[in-house]
């Protein structure tokens, strides 16, 4: 793509993104709000979609999204990818945006959709990452992934999800699952937050016999896996000292921890900073590759860097930047240690 091009189309997305967001109601999130990180042209190239909707147990939700690198030839490192949405709302189709962008620097990508409330409460949502864990562990040979290197990944309740899986192992022996987890990197998650102070929260968890177990900083244990925490430092959905206790709490019990606070990110950002179109952001992207690559995603070397490009040409980030924080606005908060 010519730079004449990237520069009309980074216009482009961030004027549809302005009038989508813009025409939110307020305390309401349309799927379409996505939709303009998932244009082709605003995607990484060098990745394809290898599966699609395909099944990995039985109902209507349950259902995933696979993705290659182009040309791959032998076996490539897995990230199991689990979208955030407050456990209420999400979908697969929403995050191809970073499918590609992780295939494209050498990963076979899932991304899985799983049963949200008021169908569903806690913990049938991790069940069902569980099980879509359990048709990775069957399958993902088929497409060049190698089960030896799975990695996890998240934004938001995403990132809860993966982290839950890490540290309660008791979802993933009970789902037939073995393989072993090299690593989670987990953004923008809530893992501290109880008592639960939302609505949001309390619909979803607040029937759990055992709150507190239900608490990522209090199942921590010597044997979890080494993780990669980060949050915006201005994130108004889940406060970033979700992500400092619990780096903590690893911490002080010996797991490897790469702890990261982007300036002046909200939710949202850390995500979106993923894709193409929202890189020169910040170097998120290549920041996962790194801890990825830490514990042993390509042995022989990582691929090329994820370059963290300038503001595109012409584009006026205070816009860019009300958008993003009107984006945070209609989400409903988690919070988490509502008394420091």
């Amino acid at each position: 793509m010519t730079r004449i091009s990237f520069v009309f189309l980074a216009r482009s997305i961030f004027a549809v993104l302005a009038l989508v967001v813009a025409l939110l109601p307020s305390g309401a999130f349309a799927l379409s709000i996505m939709d303009p990180f998932n244009v082709g042209p605003a995607m990484d190239g060098g990745a394809v979609k290898v599966g699609d909707g395909v099944a990995y147990a039985d109902g209507p939700r349950k259902k995933l999204d696979v993705y290659a690198p182009k040309d791959l030839t032998g076996k490539a490192p897995v990230v199991f990818f689990i979208y955030g949405g407050g456990w209420n709302h999400g979908d697969r189709g929403d995050y191809q945006f970073v499918g590609n962008a992780l295939a494209s620097r050498g990963f076979v990508v899932v991304i899985a959709d799983y049963r949200l409330y008021p169908e569903v409460k806690y913990p049938d949502f991790l069940e069902d990452n569980a099980q879509a864990l359990k048709w990775v562990q069957d399958n993902i040979a088929s497409v060049g992934g190698d089960t030896d290197r799975l990695f996890l990944a998240g934004h938001s309740a995403g990132a809860y999800n993966a982290v839950m899986l890490g540290l309660d192992k008791s979802f993933l022996r009970d789902n037939g699952v073995t393989m072993s987890i090299k690593g989670i990197a987990a953004l923008s998650g809530p893992y501290d937050f109880y008592p639960f102070e939302y609505d949001e929260v309390r619909n979803t968890f607040g029937s759990a016999p055992n709150p507190e177990g239900t608490q990522p900083v209090d199942l921590v244990t010597p044997d979890a896996p080494p993780m990669f925490l980060a949050a915006g430092t201005h994130d108004p959905i889940v406060r970033a000292l979700n992500t400092k206790y619990l780096a903590q709490k690893l911490l002080d019990d010996g797991t490897w921890v790469t702890e990261k606070y982007y300036e002046g990110f909200g939710h949202m950002e850390p995500v979106l900073a993923i894709g193409a179109m929202w890189r020169w952001r910040a170097p998120v992207l290549q920041d996962m590759v790194d801890f990825f690559q830490r514990f042993g995603a390509f042995p022989s070397g990582a691929p090329r860097v994820a370059v963290a490009p300038d503001l595109p040409e012409g584009s006026d980030s205070a816009q860019i930047q009300g958008v993003i924080s009107k984006l945070d606005s209609v989400l409903d908060p988690i919070g988490g240690r509502r008394n420091e």
